[in-house]
């Protein structure tokens, strides 16, 4: 492969070029351009993308890419940018205004604005740290695209300085991880006591349904499913073998088959909530409404970028959410339905998209397959309970016993900040912002599945999750040279946490509501 080319581009041509409907980001100093039908292959979909037009990616790819792709991305390259003392200044992806870009009627592809910012002065505070909140637009198309004021980052509310200094502190810490070997696989010590607890939970599942016992079975099967999506985490982040094909066909095995649910839908999803955690408009992992709101924000009715809809706060949100922090345990215990609903309507919305780089359209139709085998079998295992009654327990049993993981999910990130620091902010700092480890005796970690070190993962998301023990290590020592939070608690206090961010939440809006009905009272007497 040639070198790249070495035309050398401004910020203000750049600019120009995105408003133009090119997909840029820089990487290592590099211009990279992301054509229409690589956006559309792209197998990590493209709103890990979109997130970044304008910005420096550098982190962020490395963290998600190995060397084989990196070495790929080259061939993409069109040219160097102007870095300043600071690193390269960055622009503001379309996206955060709510602009993407879509097929017209004509054919061709043209801007559509799909959502609105929530202006600065609709909030009490101008100060605000919600810079980049979306509510929905009108759809606006051809005519009007964003601009170039639309580009321009407002004053950063952190230091460019310090941001450069934390990016290359990563850079840093990622070789620690990579020169320690932690990247290599630990197939004997790590998978294989995975594999015969797997295997001892679907046997005595089995054997229980076998003889009867209706409700251990289903206690079992509960657990069997909520220790399978750990090791299908790690081969989504194509963390086992490392090799995409083989970690996928893994994984629709282990997901589609055995659990029910939609590798890629998972994927699609995760890779997102990665790059922009916490973020109210544009992480799906915190966007639940109407039986959560993690943050006064979501009473706004926002619009959310990866589901491509309103987020209603309507009256059957405002129930819920008066009452989230009574709720949470009950809701949380039957989330998998809600995965469900995600996993099939993510196949719908797919079925006619253009193939992919990787999988082709062979992923689709795997999964497909995958999904009917599993209603098969699980639909022969709730027929085998006989009476409905008992169909009804065994479901909700075992879907219930499979609920922990999504306790555990939720305590990584709900109690954390949900502010937009604007596109400055670096990778490193953006994790351990909005991130944080539960702590756990390593004799029981296989409970959390090791997910629990959430801050290491969130850095280095392609590391075997049985080596995060050693590399949580390795980070807070360098968090603690760098003098940044890293942040942990144990298992208790984070429910007493996250259920209290809850109840914040709920209490703000019974404050609203009693202002409102002395308004109306007010009104009234007038």
């Amino acid at each position: 492969m040639g070198l790249p080319p070495t035309q050398l581009w401004t910020r203000e041509q750049v600019a120009t070029r995105i408003l133009a409907g090119d997909t840029l980001f820089v990487l290592h100093g590099n211009l990279v351009r992301v054509p229409p039908s690589w956006l559309a292959a792209h197998p990590g979909g493209r709103l890990s993308i979109l997130h970044f037009v304008g910005r420096d990616a550098t982190d962020e790819v490395e963290a998600f890419h190995c060397d084989e792709t990196l070495q790929k991305m080259r061939g993409f390259i069109v040219g160097r940018v102007e870095m300043g003392e600071d690193g390269w200044m960055p622009l503001v992806p379309p996206i955060a205004h709510g602009w993407v870009r879509r097929m017209g009627k004509d054919g061709k592809m043209e801007w559509y604005n799909e959502a609105r910012q929530v202006q600065v002065s609709e909030e009490k505070d101008s100060s605000s740290a919600f810079q980049g909140l979306l509510q929905k637009a009108t759809g606006e198309t051809a005519e009007c695209g964003p601009t170039m004021s639309m580009l321009q980052a407002v004053p950063a509310k952190v230091s460019p300085k310090n941001e450069k200094l934390n990016s290359d502190a990563y850079k840093e810490l990622h070789k620690r991880i990579i020169d320690a070997g932690l990247y290599k696989t630990p197939f004997l010590t790590g998978y294989g006591p995975e594999f015969v607890r797997y295997s001892l939970l679907a046997l005595v599942s089995a054997v229980c349904y076998r003889y009867g016992w209706l409700v251990p079975s289903a206690l079992f099967l509960g657990l069997f499913w909520q220790q399978l999506t750990f090791f299908a985490h790690d081969l989504g982040h194509v963390g086992v073998t490392h090799d995409w094909t083989l970690d996928r066909l893994i994984s629709i095995f282990v997901a589609d088959f055995l659990g029910g649910l939609s590798i890629g839908w998972w994927v699609n999803n995760h890779n997102v909530h990665h790059l922009v955690p916490n973020h109210p408009s544009h992480d799906p992992d915190i966007q639940h409404l109407p039986f959560f709101a993690i943050s006064p924000v979501f009473l706004k009715s926002l619009w959310s970028s990866y589901y491509k809809r309103e987020m209603t706060f309507d009256a059957f949100g405002k129930l819920f959410v008066s009452m989230q922090h009574k709720l949470f345990y009950v809701v949380l215990s039957l989330a998998r339905f809600n995965l469900y609903a995600n996993s099939y309507g993510y196949l719908a919305k797919t079925a006619f998209e253009p193939r992919r780089f990787r999988g082709g359209r062979w992923w689709w139709w795997a999964e497909v397959f995958g999904l009917g085998l599993f209603f098969v079998w699980f639909g022969a295992v709730l027929k085998g309970c006989g009476s409905w009654q008992n169909r009804l327990v065994y479901l909700l049993v075992s879907h219930i016993a499979a609920s922990p993981i999504h306790v555990q999910i939720v305590l990584s990130h709900f109690s954390r900040s949900t502010d937009d620091l604007g596109p400055a902010e670096s990778f490193f700092a953006r994790q351990l912002r909005t991130t944080v480890d539960v702590i756990c005796s390593p004799r029981i970690e296989f409970i959390h599945g090791g997910l629990h070190l959430q801050v290491t993962h969130h850095l280095f998301p392609r590391l075997p999750r049985h080596n995060l023990r050693e590399a949580s290590l390795i980070v807070k020592e360098f968090a603690k040279e760098r003098g940044l939070e890293y942040a942990e608690f144990g298992f208790v206090e984070g429910n007493g946490e996250v259920r209290g961010v809850l109840k914040q939440v709920a209490d703000q809006l019974k404050i609203v509501g009693m202002v409102a009905d002395s308004e109306i009272r007010e009104a009234m007497k007038s």
